[in-house]
């Protein structure tokens, strides 16, 4: 009823006005008559305003808003694979950005503007389904809900964008050194993604249909290069060093086994009742958890320090280095935590691409039933080459 709540409002202070008038003047046929009226006059003059004189369509802010959302994830995502690969960090998170509010961070806007768009789109949609054929909006029963569809798909990219920007504002880093390994591959992912998104934008405000079905293609092949360079530098995202062949075949072992970290913890109790000791594998898990845990060496501000009321207690960002002064295990403990943190980026940026399919499916969608323009063919370009001596010697003879 939410929709009709004005029409039902009206017509209850309608309804109250007839009975008060007519109980005083007996006349309760008039005062409807004369009633119903006004409010045909008021519906006509802002229906003439509103469609003659100075229309505002739903259908139109609904469009524009749907192509102004890609810029603005496409412009985030580069944003975010540009600061990662420069190693940006803020020296203070705004606290808006915390909670979820609105920023001046173009990185945050961009995606944020998408993500809370979908109450924008639904309001616009309830107007625009009522709205006579107007514009390049031809047909009746136009397809306005296939451009909430487009917008949804968008909306699941935007997820992955704030991820992504999630990495850049995480307490755990990895290092310039590790990143510039992958910084080519990374690269053009964000570039080729972006270009998709910027695409598709053009081809929604245009109103316009692919020109080509392979527009996947390219951002398809980058991701495909950086899941190689995972592969072929997997040694980088974790640290190795702990892990022999023996070590190996027993954790392989343990996983097939069903072996979880509850029974071993249970198993270690057991050993420390009975007098057993701990075997060394369960001595350094325990060592570099309690580290990890409660080591505050990496902390950007002290335990009692706050921003804007919000308490900071997690180890700083920080590239990891030799010559810090830590512990080694310490050391080694968050350096293999920085590593992880750059596959966590590369893979939600595969992840990105993966989702892009369900946008160019809807808007493909989009474009039948909306009857999009098919994409005008570019000229090729003439040859003015003269043809080679034979030519040459037919012009100066005449033919």
């Amino acid at each position: 009823m939410k929709p009709y709540e004005y029409g039902f409002r009206v017509f209850l202070l309608t309804f109250c006005y007839v009975m008060v008038s007519g109980y005083n003047t007996g006349k309760f046929t008039d005062t409807a008559t004369s009633r119903f009226i006004l409010i045909a006059i008021g519906a006509a003059v802002s229906l003439g305003i509103n469609i003659g004189v100075y229309p505002i369509w739903a259908g139109e802010d609904l469009h524009n808003l749907i192509a102004k959302n890609f810029t603005g994830v496409a412009k985030s995502l580069e944003g975010c694979v540009d600061g990662y690969l420069k190693c940006m960090e803020y020296e203070r998170i705004p606290s808006k950005i915390l909670v979820y509010q609105a920023s001046d961070d173009p990185l945050y806007s961009g995606y944020r503007a998408a993500v809370e768009a979908s109450a924008q789109e639904e309001t616009l949609l309830g107007f625009a389904i009522w709205e006579p054929p107007h514009g390049p909006y031809k047909t009746m029963n136009y397809p306005w809900r296939s451009f909430t569809k487009v917008g949804g798909a968008l909306r699941h990219c935007s997820f992955a964008v704030m991820a992504l920007h999630g990495c850049i504002l995480s307490e755990i880093q990895a290092p310039p050194e590790s990143r510039k390994v992958f910084a080519a591959e990374i690269e053009k992912v964000g570039q080729e993604g972006a270009k998709v998104l910027r695409e598709l934008g053009d081809r929604v405000k245009t109103m316009t249909k692919l020109s080509s079905l392979d527009i996947l293609f390219e951002v398809h092949m980058a991701a495909e290069e950086l899941q190689k360079k995972i592969d072929e530098k997997s040694y980088l995202l974790v640290n190795t060093e702990r892990w022999d062949a023996s070590k190996q075949a027993q954790g392989i072992k343990e996983v097939l086994n069903g072996t979880s970290a509850v029974e071993k913890e249970n198993r270690n109790k057991e050993n420390k009742n009975e007098g057993v000791e701990p075997t060394n594998v369960d001595q350094t898990l325990v060592h570099q958890s309690k580290s990890f845990l409660g080591n505050s060496f990496l902390n950007r501000y002290d335990s009692t320090s706050t921003i804007d009321g919000f308490k900071l207690s997690w180890p700083a960002r920080r590239s990891f280095h030799p010559n810090l002064p830590l512990e080694d295990e310490d050391s080694k403990t968050y350096e293999s935590a920085s590593a992880l943190s750059l596959a966590t980026f590369a893979s939600l940026l595969i992840e990105f691409v993966a989702r892009l399919q369900n946008v160019v499916n809807a808007f493909n969608e989009l474009s039948e039933k909306a009857n999009f323009k098919d994409p005008v063919e570019e000229p090729t370009a003439v040859g003015t080459s003269d043809g080679g001596f034979l030519d040459k010697i037919r012009k100066l003879v005449g033919f």
